[in-house]
């Protein structure tokens, strides 16, 4: 709840670079004389392009920085335009959720425009802009995004150095076998749905049940982690309203106290974010407290308004990814584990031909996909492994694939870095041993029995206890030993008692 690790400080160069970012494009605005709503609005574009802009490269971030805009104005204008027909305005806002969340397919890009789209129109609810107000809040948007990139590219380049961690290849299925699309279906039906009961508790403030039902489906893929997800969002939001009676609401606007409360928001939102949904939601809960009492209309009852309309997206959320379309736990997980372990077969096969001496063969780049995968398959199973899971039986299969394929990853890293040795033994024990690997892991995948754990358990432990002991083959059979353990939890129908291989 309170540690994470941070490796190489990444986390706390991003989110201190992030109250630069914000924090002078902000500044960048109020020079140019504009209101503090268009200070709001350039602050809000500034953080969303250093939030949601993820592509694998730098070339990849200012391809997708410069087309924020292009996408962004015309939906504020939209939204400008549709502010006195309601009926116009929502459907509208429902297209631009099913867009937003289609575009995902499209990796890194395609999820950052659709974010960045849909925030444009919630924030032009927020703010409710006139027609004649677009040509200040765009060139607030221009030059927010203009400084951000500047800091981003120019004055604090951390990516150049640590490139971004890449996301695995999508999948090959089409229509509504496609998660995007099922997504699409089910965030547009959630949005609906909280868009209606959030407009018969408040025709004001409805648009915080559609950002809550919208986030929820944000780097989520089944309906364990959205339901997981909603949870976290209603507690952080909860915890976020109390800080902000005891923060927001004494501060009531002062410039100030205002601007320093919210570098520490952005601070803290960027640096929880990837580890804690829950710590994310209380710094930006308490943000958008400060943010109203800069407009002057804070109060403790808009504050408790706040967490309804949020209950209300977590549960339009719940019922959309339960009924229609669901995409379940089960299926998504072994969906990564399958493509994690097709992944590890390669690699086996590559790590073969580089010990029987063929320099093109690239183990290492396969057990680079492999960790991507296995980054995924981790993703999906934590809902299984969550406090709130009823269901001891899951939890308790997830606890051990999640161990054996952490095992399946250092046995894997371990073996390609014995091949990459140019000194490594071409011995036709280690070719067998591949070869093994590869029948346990089509086995696997064909839901066969791969062979007994217990045995290549032994033998791997035997062999890493012997100094001069040939680690190669006992890495080989501790891999075996993994791929055969798994086979219990992967073969076992989800809610029935583990079957041992």
């Amino acid at each position: 709840m309170f540690a994470a690790p941070d490796p190489e400080r990444l986390r706390l160069r991003q989110a201190s670079r992030a109250v630069i970012g914000v924090g002078l494009a902000v500044l960048a605005v109020a020079a140019t004389g504009l209101d503090v709503r268009a200070a709001i609005t350039g602050g809000l574009a500034a953080l969303l392009a250093l939030f949601t802009v993820t592509d694998a490269d730098v070339r990849g971030q200012a391809g997708t920085t410069a087309l924020l805009p292009l996408v962004g104005l015309p939906v504020l204008a939209s939204a400008a335009a549709l502010h006195d027909a309601p009926p116009l305005r929502d459907a509208a806002f429902l297209g631009i959720v099913f867009a937003g969340v289609y575009a995902r397919r499209y990796g890194p890009r395609g999820n950052a425009l659709g974010i960045f789209a849909f925030m444009t129109f919630f924030v032009a609810q927020f703010l409710r802009p006139a027609p004649q107000d677009l040509p200040p809040l765009a060139g607030a948007v221009l030059l927010a995004l203009a400084v951000a990139a500047l800091v981003r590219f120019g004055l604090w380049p951390i990516e150049r150095r640590t490139p971004p961690p890449a996301a695995p290849p999508p999948g090959d299925e089409r229509g509504l076998r496609r998660p995007t699309t099922r997504q699409a279906v089910q965030a547009t039906v959630a949005c609906g749905l909280a868009l209606l009961a959030g407009q018969a508790l408040s025709h004001e403030r409805w648009y915080w049940a559609v950002g809550a039902a919208w986030w929820i489906f944000v780097n989520t893929a089944s309906r364990g982690e959205t339901l997981v997800r909603g949870f976290r969002r209603v507690l952080g939001t909860v915890v976020g309203i109390a800080a902000g009676l005891l923060v927001a609401l004494p501060v009531d606007g002062h410039p100030a106290a205002t601007a320093g409360i919210v570098a520490v928001c952005v601070f803290g939102i960027f640096y929880t974010a990837a580890v804690s949904y829950s710590w994310m939601m209380f710094f930006v809960t308490v943000m958008v407290g400060l943010l109203y009492g800069l407009l002057g209309v804070l109060d403790a009852g808009l504050l408790a308004l706040r967490v309804a309309e949020t209950l209300i997206g977590a549960l339009g959320a719940a019922a959309a990814v339960v009924f229609v379309l669901p995409v379940t736990t089960h299926a998504t997980t072994n969906a990564w584990i399958r493509r994690a372990l097709v992944a590890l077969q390669r690699g086996t096969e590559d790590a073969a031909r580089r010990l029987a001496g063929d320099t093109a063969a690239d183990p290492a780049g396969r057990v680079a996909e492999l960790e991507l995968l296995l980054g995924r398959a981790r993703l999906a199973l934590a809902p299984l492994v969550h406090p709130l899971n009823p269901y001891r039986e899951r939890k308790a299969r997830a606890r051990l694939v999640l161990g054996l394929l952490d095992e399946c990853a250092a046995r894997a890293h371990a073996l390609a870095g014995i091949a990459a040795d140019p000194e490594a033994s071409h011995d036709a024990r280690l070719t067998e041993g591949c070869q093994r690997v590869e029948e346990a892991v089509r086995r696997l995948l064909l839901q066969q029995d791969p062979g007994a754990a217990g045995d290549r358990r032994t033998d791997a432990e035997c062999a890493l206890r012997q100094p001069d002991g040939d680690r190669a083959v006992a890495h080989l059979h501790a891999l075996e030993a993994a791929l055969a353990g798994l086979a219990g939890p992967l073969h076992s129908a989800p809610r029935r008692p583990l079957r041992t291989a």
